[in-house]
């Protein structure tokens, strides 16, 4: 009796086996066709009757990640790490965006740590030189001021665009979709572009599908029109005049499309020419002269999952050759939904630069034919989800996507406005309470560094435009007077606030040949034995220096540097001239011109003390050798 109970055990757990193997063979074949939705019913059937592997885990969490539930994503990443067995590096760093999600910071920079220690990935090393980057991210909180829309539905809104003074954006709702064919993916129908008015206040009207000639069966997404509003550039499935072509491993891919609009109907729909069968680009972008386009790819020679990148459109309209915009914005993660304002600079989602969750919106400043490092524009606009798609016009009005909680469907599309506050004030003599113009007004901002400058008008007054929720330093400079600057604390509120400087007008007669240092009771600059930095001490000195040319914008000096008599003549002469140089770029680095500037060094040729090579001295006496003065040789 025994022995059968054993059989009928064994049996029943073959059985078992074999049914679970089964199901998951045909959940195997759904991920790999991208059915994620209809994949995970089947993974976690599996996973609640108690089986376990490694293989499981991963595609389970593979299929929430993504389709973006980053939050269930790291119960099954979770599962996965709890079997304690080898993984490729790629999944410490999904599991540790997938804490962000439900806020355990601490535990995601731990598997950040075990990411950077395994890879060699950009992402690490991102990670390692910033581990405190939390703190950066709230520094920019506060900029953007939000608002839901009423456009958002239950299904996937997304990707807007501006088209004059409406909206186009993306959807996968089915009131107004041409089609009824549903995506494996998403079990929602594939995503036309609808469009919607958008009033004086920026407020949304009235949604339309946009284009019966540009939706398709297939998806349609993130356009972007020329300012004529002729023609327009869209991504699009692989799909064109009844025609749908297959990458080799049988994906229907993303391309570019363009399209024009003649006589009030889109036409001439071609896709651009360097899309291909076997690669993505989506998310078309327009430089403001509409000479480049920017876009997003996983074209070979892409760093990570998709890559911004961007080609040149001559007068004809003929594309160049497409370049990637390299590793200061690229990473082996994802980069996409490229948008570039007014001013050139560069707004895009990411996961691989450090954010706080999910896809986060990162702002990277023109920088002449290139891009500044980028920075997370953080909360309110960026969450611990994806947050993306990213566009403002020249009002500072814009609109975001997201699938943040609390939204109405999948994703939905927010607006904001970015915070502004005016600062203006009026100049005058602290004594005669004169109004005082063409006083040069200086705005930096709380690590001292100019942000703006202005010339206060006939009537004393003075202007800037600032962000909310910073800290500002407002200086006021005017030839015969003492410098006087402010502190002032921007509210959290669009509006204008009123800061007055007086100045006081200045007793001290300043000739050539005078010593600024001793006029101004300025301390010499001194150097370390052997360097030419500038010191934190010397630092403030120079700023002093600065505050006096700023106050006299016809003056121009002399910086002399000197070295103690250790070393060799020429050694020390060389020595000289780092220093004085060193002090010339310091003070023009500080909004001072070039012009109003010499330096020389005179090595050790002018002791200020018998330190010669001969007489012996003490460190104190060598140390006021060392040092730069300020001459005056022009008013």
């Amino acid at each position: 009796m025994k022995t059968i109970y054993t059989l009928l055990y064994i049996l029943s757990i073959t059985c078992c086996s074999f049914g679970q193997g089964v199901k998951l063979a045909k959940a195997d074949k759904k991920y790999e066709k991208y059915a994620y939705i209809d994949a995970i019913e089947i993974y976690e059937k599996v996973a609640e009757k108690g089986y376990k592997s490694v293989d499981l885990f991963q595609k389970l969490g593979n299929a929430y990640y993504f389709n973006g539930n980053l939050d269930k994503a790291a119960k099954s990443y979770d599962a996965l790490f709890a079997l304690n067995e080898e993984v490729a590096p790629e999944y410490y760093f999904r599991y540790a965006q997938t804490l962000k999600v439900i806020g355990n910071y601490e535990k995601s920079n731990q598997y950040m740590e075990l990411f950077a220690a395994k890879t060699n990935d950009s992402r690490g090393k991102l990670f390692l030189q910033n581990k405190n980057y939390l703190n950066d991210i709230d520094v920019n909180t506060g900029k953007y001021i939000l608002d839901t829309t009423n456009i958002n539905s239950e299904f996937y809104d997304y990707g807007p665009s501006f088209f004059g003074n409406k909206i186009v954006f993306t959807s996968s709702r089915s009131d107004g979709n041409q089609y009824t064919k549903i995506h494996d993916w998403t079990k929602q129908t594939f995503t036309d572009l609808f469009i919607v008015l958008m009033n004086a206040e920026g407020k949304l009207e009235q949604v339309e599908n946009f284009s019966k000639t540009i939706n398709t069966k297939f998806n349609e997404s993130s356009p972007v029109f020329t300012k004529d509003g002729k023609t327009m550039y869209f991504t699009r499935n692989n799909y064109n005049d009844g025609k749908k072509r297959k990458s080799d491993d049988k994906v229907i891919l993303e391309k570019i499309y363009k399209a024009e609009l003649v006589n009030n109907e889109w036409t001439n729909i071609t896709e651009l020419p360097f899309s291909n069968d076997n690669y993505k680009t989506a998310h078309p972008a327009l430089s403001p002269d509409e000479k480049i386009l920017y876009f997003a790819s996983n074209m070979p020679g892409s760093y990570g999952n998709s890559d911004l990148y961007k080609v040149s459109i001559d007068k004809n309209g003929k594309f160049g050759t497409p370049e990637n915009l390299g590793p200061t914005i690229n990473t082996e993660g994802r980069e996409t939904f490229p948008f570039i304002d007014a001013n050139n600079n560069l707004f895009f989602a990411s996961d691989g630069h450090l954010g706080l969750g999910g896809l986060d919106i990162f702002e990277a400043k023109a920088n002449g034919k290139s891009f500044e490092k980028p920075i997370n524009i953080s909360k309110p606009v960026n969450s611990t989800k994806d947050d993306f798609g990213y566009i403002v016009n020249g009002e500072n009005l814009g609109f975001f996507s997201s699938n943040r909680d609390g939204g109405k469907g999948f994703d939905d599309i927010y607006t904001f406005k970015i915070c502004t506050h005016i600062i203006s004030g009026i100049i005058t003599d602290v004594e005669t309470k004169e109004i005082l113009p063409n006083a040069k007004v200086t705005l930096f901002d709380d690590k001292m560094t100019i942000i703006s400058e202005t010339i206060s008008s006939e009537k004393g007054i003075y202007q800037f435009k600032i962000e909310c929720n910073k800290k500002y330093y407002v200086r006021a400079s005017k030839e015969t007077y003492d410098t006087n600057e402010k502190s002032f604390d921007a509210v959290s509120t669009i509006g204008t606030s009123t800061l007055d400087l007086e100045l006081k007008r200045n007793v001290f007669p300043i000739e050539v040949g005078t010593d600024l240092a001793k006029l101004f009771n300025i301390s010499i600059i001194y150097f370390d034995l052997d360097k030419w930095n500038i010191r934190p001490d010397a630092a403030e000195d120079l700023e002093k220096i600065i505050q006096v040319l700023h106050q006299y914008p016809a003056m121009t000096i002399a910086i002399r540097s000197h070295t103690d008599s250790r070393q060799t003549h020429k050694y020390n002469e060389q020595l000289s001239d780092k220093r004085a140089n060193s002090t010339l770029e310091f003070i023009v680095k500080n909004g001072i011109a070039r012009n109003r500037l010499t330096a020389k060094g005179y090595g050790e040729t002018q002791l200020l003390n018998n330190c010669s090579d001969n007489i012996p001295c003490s460190e104190e006496e060598h140390q006021k050798n060392r040092r730069s003065e300020f001459i005056v040789i022009k008013m």
